[in-house]
């Protein structure tokens, strides 16, 4: 039986990913001192070789974009939640060589949303289209038992949309970001979009507002977010959702319960660090 002790994050670019701090935190705070945990900038061109020349001491891989769906053709299997979304975050190399995929980004929001206390909502309101924005369908397959509006730019982005919901079973409809003023009166409103796009919304945020989780955490709090605690209502940020994906990940790559409270502070240190 191999030793296994080595993970990193692969993407492009990388420089400032988080996984690292996250990931080092829990090893130490485990007790994992001959663990490592590295960042390869790598593109969807140099994937297929930097997988084939790993041995047998990795033990498993974090991959952002864009590689989520680039890693796919390389693995020997994925699990039910990667294939809901044809994305990996997460792969495990096993004791008998296998390379298994799976997708910790949809629990992980799950699991942040559920620790702010949203465990149910009866609608839900998506800001964005892209790759995160299919895996916010897929956790409000889990929490949202009604219909989710999605506000998006381009028609394109409401075909994919459409066809998301129709493959994880939620009730999605479409809306103009021109209207995404309405989108704010949802109880939980999950925003996707790149940083900046949604500062022109935040004087549009009602005076009792829902839930409010925006995945972005650099820069934080973003002026929605920071214009919804004003209000007094439920924040969740990109930390959080960073933070209980890479707890998924760690447990799945050492086999052994990963300590939250240690990585969300090495995540907020690192934060703070950066922002001075």
């Amino acid at each position: 039986m191999s030793a296994k002790y080595r993970a990193a994050v692969l993407g492009s670019p990388i420089a400032h990913s988080l996984s690292p701090v996250l990931h080092r935190a829990a090893y130490a705070e485990m007790g994992l001192r001959s663990w490592s945990y590295d960042r390869f900038e790598v593109d969807e061109a140099g994937l297929p070789g930097f997988v084939r020349d790993l041995d047998a001491s990795w033990a498993g891989l974090s991959l952002t974009m864009p590689l989520k769906r680039a890693i796919i053709p390389l693995l020997d299997g994925i699990s039910d939640t990667a294939a809901s979304v044809e994305a990996v975050n997460t792969v495990v190399f096993t004791e008998d060589g296998r390379r298994l995929g799976d997708n910790t980004d949809i629990p992980g929001m799950v699991a942040a949303l559920r620790e702010r206390g949203v465990d149910k909502v009866e609608s839900a309101a998506v800001l964005g289209a892209g790759a995160t924005a299919s895996s916010a369908l897929a956790a409000l397959a889990e929490l949202c038992t009604g219909p989710v509006t999605a506000y998006v730019r381009t028609a394109a982005r409401a075909d994919e949309m459409r066809g998301w919901g129709e493959r994880l079973g939620v009730d999605v409809r479409i809306a103009d970001w021109a209207e995404a003023d309405a989108a704010l009166r949802a109880p939980l409103v999950i925003a996707t979009t790149p940083a900046g796009a949604t500062d022109d919304l935040a004087d549009a945020v009602p005076a009792a507002p829902g839930t409010l989780f925006d995945v972005l955490y650099d820069p934080w709090p973003t002026a929605l977010a920071h214009r919804w605690a004003v209000a007094g209502a439920g924040v969740v940020g990109g930390l959080d959702l960073l933070v209980h994906q890479a707890v998924l990940q760690v447990e799945q790559m050492t086999g052994l319960d990963a300590p939250l409270a240690v990585m969300r502070a090495a995540g907020e240190a690192a934060l703070a660090a950066q922002s001075h």
